[in-house]
């Protein structure tokens, strides 16, 4: 994906989501400072405006055909850790991997991380991201003390969780507020690696049965389900669970760079521009699913880098361009029980849809924000080239999600239509309100609301 231009005043650009689906042009925009950033909000410009981290919601949430967008790098001051508490205020603008390089050499992670490090803190709070650990420390919202903002009046505020309006905050994808800075509460931490049990599933049932395990004896779970095979092996997986190594996993001093870096790698590897996009049918993906689930092992404890552990994806630089020049779909789905998420991978197994990248995790508790997309039961994300059948396989997937009182994720979602989304989240007037209390003139807009009547 194409590195935005940092300019003074706004510089057209076409811009998509991360998914690379479809673009639309805005005016795009990086204040210097939040004096800046809170004049032109007052200003109210024509289509409205919607913030920009790194672009890495997979569709048009961060997009505003036609209006105003808003980049945060330049707020990227990082605050001192408080070494009692593990507070510290960072700028909105600041990316999940500065931070994790910045606090991991003080002996301190961050709460809760998603997939990839290479999100804005903003991003993270807009989002609600959840984690490995959802199932014991809820999203990243549940560990934030306060935060700043910038109002649909232009005005800016400081909200913490005791205050109502603070719930529009998390979850409602930058149409509620500019979120300026953040004051997180970070998690101590030995050193930089992870313990971690492997285990090989032969099942549905039982990847289900060893992430329910995995949950009860560890901080984080997730599992690599095989979404293409059908019958007994449908669902067979590879379920990894982790634990904050102990000082006796410890690999740098406090204060020494150059050894602080190495858990968390910079990529190994770069998908060139000129890159054909690779053939993922179901042939080739079944053949690596295959490969992939006879290579790992019956169960196996190892010690692995953060980095390796939390965001493996991020070795590799733009590896959505693997997916070609159509881009790529996230359907990420939560559904309360197991024979709900059962349906769900049997429409992708029995469509046969070319997904390698399946990932099953259970979520804990919901939280307090309306938009916020965990509930109690699992999460199932696949990825899927964007192809003829794409869209009436998950047209199905949404149907049997829907029935089962399930939701799919903003953050993830590209195509979902507003009278199922409406009908998914029942909170929506709740955030609506608070919203219209931040945003009384709807100054805050994007491809993503008007697709879904917000």
């Amino acid at each position: 994906m194409r590195q935005e231009l940092v300019e003074e005043g706004p510089v057209r650009q076409v811009l998509t989501g991360w998914g690379g689906t479809a673009p639309t042009s805005a005016n795009v925009v990086s204040p210097p400072a939040v004096e800046d950033l809170a004049r032109l909000v007052a200003s109210r410009p024509r289509r409205g405006v919607v913030a920009r981290g790194l672009g890495r919601s997979y569709g048009d949430a961060a997009q505003n055909a036609g209006g105003l967008v808003t980049r945060l790098n330049r707020l990227d001051g990082i605050g001192p850790v408080d070494p009692v508490s593990g507070h510290v205020t960072c700028g909105s603008g600041v990316t999940l991997d500065r931070l994790i390089r910045t606090i991991l050499p003080l002996g301190w992670f961050v709460p809760v991380t998603p997939g990839t490090r290479q999100v804005t803190l903003g991003g993270a709070i807009a989002a609600d991201v959840h984690g490995k650990n959802h199932h014991r420390d809820g999203t990243i919202s549940a560990h934030v003390v306060s935060l700043g903002l910038i109002d649909g009046l232009g005005d800016l505020q400081t909200l913490t969780p005791q205050d109502a309006l603070f719930w529009a905050l998390p979850g409602g994808m930058g149409l509620s507020g500019i979120v300026v800075d953040v004051t997180l509460r970070l998690l101590p931490v030995s050193s930089g690696h992870v313990v971690v049990d492997t285990r090989k599933t032969a099942s549905l049932e039982e990847t289900m049965e060893a992430l329910e395990d995995a949950d009860r004896t560890h901080r984080y779970s997730v599992a690599w389900v095989d979404c293409l095979s059908r019958g007994g092996r449908m669902g067979r997986g590879v379920v990894t669970a982790g634990e904050h190594a102990g000082p006796e996993g410890r690999t740098h001093r406090p204060g020494s760079d150059k050894q602080a870096r190495r858990p968390v790698h910079d990529a190994m590897a770069t998908v060139p521009r000129w890159a054909p996009g690779a053939p993922l049918t179901p042939l080739t993906v079944g053949l690596f699913n295959e490969l992939y689930h006879r290579r790992a092992p019956l169960e196996r404890r190892s010690v692995e880098p953060i980095g390796t552990f939390f965001h493996p994806l991020d070795a590799v630089q733009d590896w959505n361009r693997l997916y070609g020049s159509r881009g790529v779909v996230q359907h990420q789905c939560t559904v309360a029980d197991a024979k709900a998420m059962r349906r769900v991978i049997e429409v992708f197994a029995n469509r046969q849809a070319p997904t390698f990248l399946c990932v099953l995790k259970r979520f804990g508790a919901q939280g307090r924000a309306p938009l916020s997309f965990p509930q109690p039961g699992w999460t199932l994300a696949v990825d899927l080239p964007v192809g003829p059948e794409t869209a009436s396989v998950l047209d199905e997937a949404d149907s049997v999600v829907l029935r089962a009182g399930g939701r799919v994720y903003l953050a993830k979602d590209s195509r979902v239509a507003p009278t199922a989304f409406a009908e998914m989240y029942p909170r929506l007037d709740d955030w609506r309100h608070l919203r219209d209390q931040l945003d009384p003139h709807h100054v805050f807009t994007s491809d993503l609301s008007r697709r879904l009547h917000l």
